[in-house]
């Protein structure tokens, strides 16, 4: 059934990448960060989107993966209403309940000894970072340097800014040093970069720019030169971890196991939440090196036991997988009959290669379909659905896609008429 209830006219080109602004509060006070559509949301259920006209938009990028569960999940509503009523944020410097049901129940299943609390990925990445670096001093005659792959993505702090490379990169950010970054899935260039200095190798298991997933030859290369060499492998699982990939952790996917984890986006729900987990010796961190206001909070907290003992219901990451491949194989079909590229990913998080640079179009395209989708990269388009995704939620997602396909490949044959002419 199509619940977007109005089709728009095929717009022009230039309306695919521009959209217009409706009747709706003014956002001209809100700092311009990200660019955003007009459409003003209002709720949320599941896979399903509404606006303030009360149009349905099918939404397979669920805050880029954020709302692993999807939109306002039942079981994240009860237990942030229940936490609420007994307890919201006691302080950093005393325990609650909440936060020590999940750091153990996230050791436990990810056969960690320790995880550590933080409000977002990129503080995760960051802690990552100092714990790497405080491990150096005490076991690595004080290295310090982090080597991480080109086109990574680790967040908006500076150090997670320094450990990325290539896409968020701005002349106003400055960049720290301490690290260097190789070409993903080159092992030979991983290795010829390692020297005295180096702490740790920091990698996505699948890059978030472009959705490129590593070899398991790459990763499994990379964990056996850390073990060698005697430095740490950090794991940036903030996209990859809590059931995207259909296992608890993207490292199970691989075979591998990382010293430092980080975790975040799907952890919360949709509410801002994230982990460092830490493995054997890399559990160095003395009382003082991490703090944050609301790290650990009972409602936060909360809301992430609701999430992960959600995820490892039984049947659940079964689900995943068979979703994610029916996800892949109708996306493989729909990109052979439009004449796009390759498709790349694991579980429920894929990205498709169009054939020219055309995602930002198609984005708009998919936007007037009623379906939400997001651009990585010019020519890349990622489909993060929500974990419970259901296989029609899927069929009615290609049918909306196809649709956009055709809109924009009818506005460049119309671009392309008026030029010639």
């Amino acid at each position: 059934m199509n619940l977007f209830t109005l089709r728009r006219p095929a717009p022009s080109l230039d309306d695919l990448v521009l959209d217009s602004t409706p009747d709706e509060p003014s956002s001209d006070v809100l700092m311009p960060t990200v660019a955003k559509p007009a459409q003003v949301f209002v709720r949320g259920q599941g896979s399903w989107l509404w606006d303030s006209d009360d149009c349905a938009y099918l939404d397979f990028s669920q805050g880029n993966a954020a709302n692993s569960l999807g939109h306002s999940p039942q079981v994240l509503i009860n237990a942030l209403a229940d936490q609420t009523q007994a307890l919201i944020n006691p302080g950093m410097a005393l325990h609650n309940r909440a936060q020590l049901n999940l750091v153990e129940r996230l050791c436990h299943r990810t056969g960690s000894d320790q995880a550590y609390l933080l409000n977002s990925g990129a503080e995760a990445c960051e802690a990552a970072v100092k714990l790497a670096r405080k491990w150096g001093q005490l076991h690595r005659g004080g290295a310090y340097r982090i080597i991480s792959a080109s086109n990574a993505r680790h967040g908006r702090s500076f150090a997670a800014l320094a450990a990325s490379a290539g896409a968020q990169q701005n002349r106003f950010e400055p960049q720290l040093p301490g690290f260097s970054h190789v070409p993903f899935n080159d092992l030979p260039a991983l290795h010829a970069a390692v020297d005295a200095q180096t702490v740790a190798i920091m990698l996505e298991p699948i890059q978030g720019a472009g959705v490129v997933p590593a070899s398991e030859h790459y990763l499994k290369g990379v964990e056996r030169l850390c073990r060698e060499l005697g430095i740490l492998l950090i794991l940036d699982e903030v996209q990859t971890g809590i059931g995207r990939c259909g296992t608890l952790l993207a490292e199970q996917h691989y075979g591998v196991r990382a010293d430092i984890i980080t975790l975040g986006k799907g952890l919360g729900g949709g509410v801002p939440l994230a982990a460092l987990l830490a493995r054997g010796n890399a559990c160095c961190f003395d009382v003082g090196e991490l703090e944050g206001t609301h790290h650990g909070n009972a409602l936060m907290a909360a809301a992430g036991v609701a999430v992960l003992n959600s995820v490892l219901e039984h049947g659940f990451l079964e689900h995943v997988r068979e979703t994610g491949l029916y996800l892949s194989e109708g996306l493989a079909r729909l990109a052979y009959r439009y004449n796009h590229g390759a498709l790349r990913g694991h579980g429920l998080l894929w990205g498709l290669t169009l054939s020219e640079d055309s995602a930002d179009a198609v984005v708009n395209a998919a936007l007037h379909e009623g379906l939400i989708l997001t651009a990585p990269q010019p020519d890349c388009l990622r489909f993060t659905p929500a974990l419970t995704v259901s296989k029609s939620n899927i069929d009615e997602m290609l049918l909306r896609l196809a649709r956009a396909f055709s809109r924009v490949r009818t506005a460049q044959l119309q671009c392309r008429k008026g030029i010639a002419v």
